[in-house]
């Protein structure tokens, strides 16, 4: 499985979560005391930040023909990734979509990625 967003520890135990000023709110996929469905299989707890343990955000890293990445996406064996080694050469000569000016993104086979990894920044 990858990550790729913020993760919130709270009572003891570690939540998808997105920070809202002074709250955070934090996902679950099943429901929960104090938890509110937002969507089917998608359940909602805002608490105070103040009574969060940690809050990171997590990404996944990984290489692909050498060169380093972070995972977005995964979809029926193939990742979708983000180049992050900052040449454009490199990336062009990859293959890779210009996503943005400087990002450039493509799809690879899970089986050809390296290094799975996850990062906590």
């Amino acid at each position: 499985m990858t990550r790729d967003g913020y993760v919130a520890r709270w009572r003891g135990r570690e939540y998808h979560a997105s920070p809202d000023g002074d709250d955070i709110r934090l996902y679950q996929p099943g429901p929960g005391e104090g938890f509110t469905e937002v969507r089917p299989g998608r359940y909602v707890r805002v608490v105070p930040a103040a009574e969060v343990d940690d809050l990171a955000y997590v990404r996944t890293t990984c290489t692909w023909q050498g060169q380093p990445f972070i995972v977005l996406a995964e979809h029926e064996g193939w990742l979708r990734l983000e180049y992050t080694g900052g040449r454009w050469p490199v990336a062009e000569a990859m293959g890779l979509e210009a996503f943005d000016f400087g990002v450039y993104q493509g799809w690879a086979p899970a089986a050809e990625v390296a290094d799975l990894g996850e990062q906590r920044v």
